[in-house]
């Protein structure tokens, strides 16, 4: 049979091949097999949270910091099920998370017996993950389990998309041969090239082109090659709501982030305004467009994404998105006059008085913290006007449910920048979604993780009293959350004033020991401009009239 390995060592030596650089996990009985292979193995650090949501977030944070392929490792039933909503975030967004599911051994199948995390029959869990998916593995057979690994690693590469593998008990110790090496996706360099031949023809004709960036550029690595293709082509490029942090301390002429009616005049016009968008791995979606003054004309916009390039009526199949700017780089030139990168005006100079704390504050303290330390920190955010505070504070790495828009990503997100290698994180969350992950904090010091935590505590669910003032099902209680960062084995402190927080900053800043909490309290009711704009727009639409934000 030649080389021949344990089917648990195969699996993690295939994805530690592929990118993953460690395993997200949390044992449950059908998966302790697993789990003892794994950790005797050693190919991949495992580490452990306590809850499947926020395993699969921290996951999803990893995956979409590298590029790469992150791994989450659940039992059957009660933790797969439980895993359900991070993956579908992963997929609304495109990131490549492999789920690894215990399952019950053959032998328990036959019993005729219902075995306890078992839903509807035994198949049922794969049946649900055939909808979050885009493909799925069940590892029963050793002679074809190291090809269906392959296979269904190579699909979570190739398409930047979720992915799941089912792993029988009994079958963690079968003898099998090494996975197959990576096969990228091909892309028949002919029409890579027509397609950007056709590309620049109609930018080279426009009066008024522009760049718009999406997800797709980070999920497949190409943000250099973005950068590189922006500056030469001289013209603006901004990014979609859902990707910003893209191309942080770039040189190209990066204007901003495009929200719309919701954002800042001037992104609004030029995007709006081209008579050739560009748009690179673009997901169209409402978040990305829904507050726009008047909709994107596709009949003059070229859109690649999901391996197709589309120009208004035709489309070329099968361009992955690498191979298209590749093909653009190779042709750029200079559309014209080339056009100095204006600076974006994002606020600093918090007044440090006793007035007290909006979430505006926020954005300003932060720029104000990250001037003053000489570099930026990446930021994780969870949903709701943090995401939108998120949007005034200077241009640093960033992952959120921009589109997905689930309460609960921000905390565990935090935590798996930081287990990924990016540094001290930032993580910006709500009190509601605190309610549902930040007790994910209590590992931080046991995996050696020191975030600092900004926690918007306006004691109710912010985002959705924007939309329904008056709704007491809308308001929470005051958790007093700063006095339970100790026993979690933190350092927490609550704020109430522009003051409080600037020096709460810093003393984070300078404690490299802690991971550490600030509990900002905020008004019920009060938001940042940029939320309001965004539900000034989307209330105005819902109730059919006009609207004139600015």
């Amino acid at each position: 049979m030649g080389c021949v390995m344990k089917l648990a060592v195969a699996l993690a030596e295939a994805l530690k091949a592929r990118g993953a650089a460690e395993i997200f996990g949390l044992p449950g009985d059908f998966a302790l097999p697993l789990f003892r292979e794994l950790e005797e193995a050693g190919t991949l650090p495992i580490h452990t949270l306590s809850h499947e949501p926020g395993l699969g977030f921290a996951a999803d944070a990893a995956a979409r910091l590298r590029g790469t392929l992150a791994c989450a490792v659940v039992t059957y039933g009660a933790g797969a099920l439980n895993i359900v909503n991070a993956v579908a975030q992963a997929y609304a967004e495109k990131s490549p998370l492999v789920i690894v599911s215990g399952a019950p051994a053959k032998a328990q199948r036959a019993m005729g017996l219902g075995l306890h995390h078992q839903v509807k029959h035994f198949d049922s869990q794969l049946a649900i993950f055939r909808e979050l998916t885009a493909a799925q593995a069940v590892l029963d057979n050793p002679e074809t389990a190291a090809a269906e690994i392959a296979r269904v690693l190579d699909v979570a590469i190739n398409l930047s998309r979720p992915v799941y593998i089912e792993f029988p008990r009994d079958m963690v110790a079968a003898e099998v041969a090494p996975v197959p090496l990576f096969r990228p996706a091909v892309t028949d360099p002919a029409a890579a090239a027509a397609a950007a031949d056709e590309i620049m023809a109609r930018l080279k004709s426009a009066k008024r082109p522009a760049l718009l960036l999406c997800v797709e550029v980070r999920r497949y690595g190409l943000e250099a090659k973005v950068e590189e293709l922006a500056r030469r082509l001289a013209i603006p490029a901004a990014t979609t709501f859902m990707a910003r942090g893209l191309l942080p301390g770039s040189e190209a002429p990066l204007i901003g982030t495009y929200l719309g009616l919701a954002g800042r005049a001037e992104v609004r016009e030029i995007v709006e305004g081209a008579d050739c968008l560009l748009m690179l791995g673009v997901i169209l979606c409402d978040t990305n467009f829904g507050v726009s003054e008047r909709l994107i004309d596709m009949r003059t916009s070229i859109h690649a994404f999901d391996r197709e390039v589309r120009f208004g009526h035709h489309v070329y199949p099968e361009i992955g998105l690498p191979a298209l700017v590749d093909a653009l780089l190779e042709r750029a030139r200079p559309l014209g006059a080339a056009r100095r990168k204006k600076r974006v005006d994002y606020p600093h100079g918090l007044i440090e008085d006793a007035t007290p704390l909006v979430p505006d504050d926020v954005s300003t303290a932060v720029n104000d913290l990250f001037k003053a330390v000489g570099h930026t920190m990446p930021i994780a955010s969870d949903m709701g006007d943090c995401l939108f505070a998120a949007m005034e504070i200077v241009h640093t790495p960033l992952v959120a449910p921009a589109y997905y828009a689930t309460m609960g990503p921000g905390v565990p997100m935090g935590l798996g920048l930081e287990i990924a290698g990016a540094g001290r994180p930032l993580i910006m969350v709500g009190d509601g979604a605190f309610q549902m992950t930040g007790w994910e904090l209590g590992n931080a010091r046991r995996l050696g993780l020191k975030p600092i935590v900004l926690l918007f505590n306006n004691t109710s669910w912010g985002m959705l009293k924007a939309f329904q003032s008056q709704a007491a099902y809308n308001d929470l209680d005051d958790w007093r959350f700063a006095e339970m960062a100790a026993p979690l084995g933190g350092v927490g402190v609550r704020v109430t004033t522009r003051a409080e927080l600037a020096n709460a900053l810093r003393e984070a800043y300078a404690d490299k020991g802690h991971w550490r909490m600030i509990e900002i309290m905020l008004p019920r009711g009060v938001f940042s401009k940029t939320l309001r704009r965004f539900t000034e727009v989307i209330g105005a639409r819902a109730a059919g009239t006009p609207n004139n934000a600015k």
